[in-house]
């Protein structure tokens, strides 16, 4: 499996005008779409015998306002013109090139990013939240997959174990390869794994939630 990148970059934003943008580029490159509020169930059915435990009970959420949201994974490039590392650089199953994702990152180095990016265009940009990030991906679908229930399309959608690792290429690929979901917005399933906000929690019940974030603190926190 690719190592862990970083998931595109969340920019907060309060309810916007019918007016607004809906994309947006900011000085490095990094293409944003405007993702509307509204609600999804999170998580997968009990029905649903191939899904972790850890993605239920499914459950209502509630998401109060629109925010901005990477089109692409973060690139090498990106990353570097912001961090002036480049910490994939030598590793394992890697491919390097400025439109791969930038991988072999971790939180820490995923919010500095974030930090540093939003000193350098003056407004916020963040890690989405885990609610956040599934809305995004689910791109307005009840499905199991953002492109319908069918595995057998996923190869034009993602990048994953059948047309990846399996013919030898073991590492990340240039983002925005494979179709967009709904919602315009590429590798959400496969590719690079990717980082959220807060740090992963049950769910706990099937109460209706609104604006959720977990845990604020990991298992590898002090």
């Amino acid at each position: 499996v690719p190592p862990p990148g970083l998931q595109p970059a969340g920019q907060s934003g309060n309810a916007q005008p019918p007016t607004v943008n809906k994309t947006t580029v900011n000085s490095i490159g990094m293409k944003l779409t405007l993702i509307p509020a509204g609600e999804f169930l999170m998580g997968s059915p009990d029905a649903d015998s191939a899904a972790s435990h850890r993605e239920k009970p499914q459950h209502l959420v509630k998401i109060s306002k629109p925010f901005y949201l990477g089109v692409y994974e973060v690139t090498q490039q990106q990353y570097e013109k912001v961090m002036k590392t480049r910490p994939w650089q030598g590793k394992d199953y890697v491919k390097e090139g400025a439109d791969y994702p930038a991988v072999y990152v971790n939180h820490d180095d995923t919010v500095e990013f974030c930090r540093r990016l939003s000193k350098q265009e003056g407004v916020e940009f963040r890690l989405p939240t885990e609610a956040e990030w599934e809305y995004a991906c689910r791109g307005g679908t009840t499905t199991i997959y953002s492109f319908g229930d069918n595995m057998s399309k996923l190869g034009q959608y993602a990048w994953y174990v059948t047309n990846s690792l399996d013919g030898g290429e073991w590492y990340a690929h240039r983002v925005g390869q494979k179709l967009p979901n709904p919602w315009g917005l590429y590798d959400t399933h496969g590719n690079a794994w990717e980082w959220c906000q807060d740090w992963y929690g049950p769910y706990g019940s099937k109460e209706v939630v609104r604006d959720p974030i977990g845990p604020l603190k990991g298992p590898d926190d002090s």
